[in-house]
């Protein structure tokens, strides 16, 4: 197999300078991607008005969903891929790559029709408000067409975190994002699109990000490049549905939330779309290390080399809560100002600060839940991670959303929800690391003895 210097720092020298080091750029990357939804509604709400910024605002969660979903799925490609790299078994690299990408285009697909026809449905069971449905619908219609684009990035940002290569997609990605926020700009002020033109503004940049990561692939002389000729479907890929499916869930249960928000008024709509920016902001900056542990530690499995599996963990770890405090604590100081680049408002701002004073403290304890995902993803593990996460979060949190906020009905009884979930949910995750961390321990103890007979 072809080695290059990046892969032989997954597996060999300092593990929390190289994890860094990875993890930067993809954290760049996660953080362009926010900036597409994130300036949608930056632009709208500084140039359109609150109706458009709710309209666009409403959209968030299904948009997260779905995003969530392609994101997912890229994990499960990601650890295929660096799992068969770091054993050196170049053609089920380059099965796993093409396969991969046939299913993330098909799952793509498949989100784009989603979206064209189901938008109106989906937005009315979460009770939007009537004078935010029209644009609510419109925005999901036209942004949804750019979902195979995000799908083919996803892919190819996933097979090149595999081997440790994070520069070249937020190369693209950066390209792009300054791209959306242009067009965001040209297409509001210039071409008075409003909803519409924020939209078509992150199809566009979707489809060039997708279309230069794509090229790129093409062009590497390694196991992972891509030959469209090459392109089959290998079952063996549908293992990384589960982690899509483990992202969408939380998306699903904050369907439910969202359906508490919008049994406020209008203004706290408007307020929880402001700062709910911050949620995407913060979770896919940490994302980056839950990535990276899974690269490493999927490496490093498939080399044989269990001290520094466990190692990759604890780093990842110590990072993405190191991260989410530094992220969470500057929210709390500066909240104000971070929802006044989406409103200018002073009440909609009031509104926003709820959830701020609730989610700055809380950010950082998801890292104990999301980080131990990623370890077991890493491992191999993708069915019992879901099944806790659909526990942990999703029922749990319909089930607080109909009891505890029901009772209270007030916006912190309703944002609390979060922070409990995300404890409870790693608590479960972490008793199934150590099992399945022990379990891998013993398999390559006996794979080193039969090796040696």
């Amino acid at each position: 197999m072809s080695t290059t210097s990046k892969s032989k720092t997954m597996t060999e020298g300092p593990l929390a300078k190289q994890i860094l080091l990875v993890s930067l750029p993809l954290a760049l990357s996660n953080l362009l991607q926010i900036l597409f939804n994130m300036s949608d509604v930056a632009v709208v709400g500084r140039f359109a008005g609150s109706t458009a910024l709710g309209s666009v605002g409403s959209t968030a969660t299904f948009v997260t969903l779905f995003t969530g979903f392609l994101i997912g799925l890229s994990n499960g490609v990601n650890v295929l891929v660096a799992r068969f790299y770091g054993a050196g078994h170049p053609k089920d690299v380059s099965k796993t790559v093409h396969s991969a990408l046939l299913v993330s285009l098909a799952a793509g697909v498949l989100l784009l029709f989603v979206g064209l026809f189901g938008s109106p449905a989906l937005l009315e069971l979460l009770n939007t408000k009537e004078d935010l449905l029209p644009g609510a619908i419109l925005y999901l219609r036209v942004y949804f067409l750019g979902m195979p684009a995000l799908a083919l990035y996803n892919f190819g940002n996933a097979v090149f975190s595999a081997i440790g290569e994070t520069k070249k997609p937020l190369a693209y990605l950066s390209f792009a994002g300054v791209l959306n926020i242009l067009l965001n700009l040209f297409f509001v002020i210039v071409c008075k699109l409003d909803v519409a033109g924020v939209a078509l503004a992150s199809t566009i940049a979707q489809c060039v990000s997708a279309g230069l990561i794509l090229h790129a692939l093409t062009k590497v002389s390694d196991c992972y490049a891509l030959d469209f000729r090459k392109v089959r479907l290998d079952l063996n890929m549908m293992l990384g549905v589960p982690a899509g499916l483990q992202n969408a869930i939380f998306a699903i249960a904050n369907l439910f939330i969202q359906a508490g928000v919008n049994s406020f008024d209008s203004l706290m709509v408007k307020g929880n779309s402001a700062a709910a920016n911050a949620d995407a902001m913060v979770y896919d900056a940490m994302a980056a290390f839950y990535m990276a542990c899974a690269s490493f530690m999927s490496q490093n499995y498939g080399a044989g080399k269990l001290d520094r599996v466990k190692k990759s963990y604890f780093i990842a770890l110590a990072y993405s809560f190191g991260l989410g405090a530094v992220l969470g604590g500057g929210l709390l100081v500066f909240g104000r100002q971070f929802l006044a680049l989406f409103t200018t408002e002073s009440a909609v701002i009031d509104a926003g600060m709820k959830r701020i004073m609730v989610m700055g403290w809380a950010y950082c304890t998801s890292a104990f839940m999301d980080c131990t995902i990623a370890a077991s993803r890493g491992l191999g593990k993708t069915v019992g991670p879901t099944v806790i996460v659909i526990l942990g979060s999703c029922v749990f949190r319909v089930a607080w959303v109909y009891t505890i906020f029901a009772h209270f009905h007030t916006i912190p009884a309703l944002y609390l929800l979060y922070p409990c979930s995300w404890a409870l949910t790693a608590a479960a995750e972490i008793v199934y690391f150590v099992f399945s961390y022990r379990h891998a321990a013993l398999r390559l103890q006996e794979r080193d003895a039969l090796s040696q007979l």
